[in-house]
């Protein structure tokens, strides 16, 4: 599947690039154009033509700082916002870190994903879904900001690359159908351009955490800024090749916040019910999002979506060097605490950069 490319839009970022041949692509920190180049790179974007726009473009630097973002919230789960930093402490596998960098409210450009699914329990919901998500999408995308729209069943395809253009990703949601195959297992045809990703040899029907790995690993990966992705769901996965943990990894590892809204249509389930919720709240929980329970209801979609929209504006960001600055790819638990006793809805933690990844 296509992805884009990440190419320096100055002279300067280029000659830097070039005189630093060992510079790496870090997971954990970013560096950006000043917002003057960003400014006069997106002067020429128009999300409402069908013009094909330049993508806002970033790269990082390979220096030992670990970036989150995160919401504080009350008991009654809502959001506490413009708190000083002295009122946060960071633990790092139990150990205290020194925050460096801290922001109340983060207007760093939005990389989001939408993930649809097509699978024939989905039937009844799906056009709810598609209208929803295309409002969804034309409220919250503002300047600098990119999305793209897969959708998964019994294949995983990529129907809208990176794009600013809300009219294309609209267009992408609305060419969603219910695509149960009539067959148990996908052929073995590359998707290239965009198309189905072959996953071979095992019985399919609702690729969903596959879909959730190539979204982290083949797009949000190369992406900075930040990144999160929402699944219209209900949360049953079947046939795919990777699993739960697999798809909670990448995701961290593309340091992707993840969203499940919960859409089912119970009646196509019988009496035996739906029991995808436990492991959608295993997949939010440690990337920093939440699942949110809509059923097949167009008002709960709508207020779901509406409560992503806030918590993506009033997230808190803030960054440290690690203590342990040992190259060793291995998970990093990560907690923060506020001192009133707020909750804290973030990422479990991070995966450090390997020795390898610097030669």
């Amino acid at each position: 599947m296509p992805l884009r490319c990440l190419l320096p839009r100055s002279f300067a970022a280029l000659l830097f690039l070039c005189l630093s041949s060992s510079l790496v692509l870090s997971q954990d920190v970013q560096m950006v154009p000043d917002s003057q180049d960003r400014d006069s790179a997106n002067k020429a974007q128009n999300r409402d033509t069908d013009k094909d726009e330049a993508p806002v473009t970033t790269f990082k630097a390979n220096v030992d700082v670990v970036q989150l973002f995160f919401n504080v919230k009350d008991k009654k789960g809502g959001l506490i916002p413009n708190l000083p930093k002295e009122n946060f402490e960071i633990f790092e596998d139990g150990k205290p870190q020194t925050i460096k960098y801290f922001a109340a409210e983060s207007n760093l450009p939005l990389t989001l994903g939408i993930l649809i699914d097509g699978s024939a329990s989905q039937e009844r919901v799906l056009d709810m879904e598609k209208q929803v998500g295309g409002a969804f999408l034309s409220e919250i995308l503002r300047d600098k900001d990119m999305a793209f729209v897969m959708s998964f069943d019994i294949g995983v395809e990529l129907l809208q690359d990176f794009t600013a253009n809300t009219r294309k990703l609209k267009a992408a949601l609305e060419s969603v159908k219910i695509n149960s195959g009539g067959h148990s297992r996908l052929p073995d045809i590359p998707g290239m351009g965009g198309g189905p990703v072959p996953t071979s040899g095992i019985p399919r029907g609702t690729l969903l955490y596959d879909a959730v790995y190539l979204a982290s690993h083949d797009e949000m990966a190369q992406q900075v800024d930040r990144k999160a992705m929402i699944l219209l769901t209900d949360g049953e996965d079947q046939g795919s090749q990777y699993k739960t943990r697999d798809a909670v990894e990448a995701a961290q590892k593309a340091d992707t916040i993840v969203y499940v809204l919960l859409c089912a249509d119970r009646g196509f389930y019988g009496f035996g019910g739906y029991s995808g919720d436990s492991e959608m709240r295993k997949l939010t929980g440690e990337t920093g999002g939440r699942v949110i329970e809509v059923g097949n209801k167009m008002e709960k979609l709508k207020a779901a979506f509406d409560q992503i929209s806030q918590e993506l504006r009033s997230q808190y960001n803030v960054g440290y060097v690690p203590t342990n600055l040992t190259k060793d790819g291995k998970f990093r638990k990560i907690e923060i605490r506020s001192k009133d006793g707020s909750k804290i809805q973030s990422r479990s933690g991070y995966f450090a950069v390997t020795e390898k990844a610097e030669n």
